[in-house]
């Protein structure tokens, strides 16, 4: 049985009713350095929900911690996502807080215990003991061999020295260790070890949701907004 806040269920019917349905999202963040938003796509992998509150869902991504992606939701995390959902003619503005969680040997981890800490979901979570490292590696090892590769390049943005000609000598797809945690080679035990470390989750804990159907006619649109104690309301809006 479907459970969370309206918007949840209906991102949830909208992508089961069409095998077709985009995952794909767009998000936004703001540099500190430039009045601009800079908007990327992001592929929505789930929700992470608080055992002790299923009507707190947030939404799962992920990114190579290198981009000025994470440094921009470090420095705001204010973010706003935009969704639109052919099959079911659906469109969905997300505005929430961001959160980047890198390795942690990562330099940026610190940020990311700092968010713990705060208000809202993330501190919840925190509570619960939730295993943020564990769902990170899990997540990673979802990833096809071709995915896991693209972590294993220079870093992303930066000149592409030594042109195409360079880029050929990239991995193509990583290999994974056999059943008894064995490497077939030491290169290839690096080329894990080296994408796992950029590897990074980043999550969006909504605040307020923008949901348009564009399918009924006359079409609807609901506008979702948390209060400051965490409960979701909803209000009619013109399409």
């Amino acid at each position: 049985m479907a459970s969370g806040p309206r918007w949840k269920q209906a991102i949830e019917n909208a992508l089961a009713a069409n095998e077709n349905s985009t995952a794909v999202t767009q998000l936004a963040s703001i540099d500190p350095t430039s009045p601009i938003p800079y908007v990327r796509c992001l592929i929505f992998r789930g929700f992470i929900i608080p055992t002790t509150n299923p009507e707190l869902p947030m939404l799962l991504f992920t990114t190579d911690s290198r981009t000025p992606k994470t440094s921009q939701i470090i420095s705001n995390p204010h973010v706003q996502l935009a969704w639109w959902i052919e099959g079911t003619k659906e469109q969905y503005r997300v505005a929430g807080l961001a959160t980047i969680i890198p390795a942690p040997t990562n330099d940026l981890y610190k940020h990311f215990l700092h968010s713990t800490h705060a208000n809202g979901t993330m501190a919840m979570l925190y509570k619960e003991s939730f295993d943020w490292e564990a769902k990170r590696q899990e997540v990673y090892r979802s990833m096809s061999p071709y995915m896991k590769a693209s972590w294993c390049r220079p870093t992303p943005g930066t000149p592409l020295v030594g042109g195409e000609e360079e880029a050929k000598k990239w991995p193509v797809k990583l290999e994974e260790p056999n059943a008894d945690g064995e490497w077939s080679s030491e290169e290839n035990k690096h080329l894990w070890e080296t994408a796992l470390s950029h590897f990074a989750l980043l999550v969006v804990d909504p605040t307020d949701v923008d949901y348009v159907e564009l399918g009924p006619v006359p079409n609807r649109r609901t506008k979702f907004w948390k209060d400051d104690k965490d409960s979701w309301n909803d209000e009619a809006l013109v399409p």
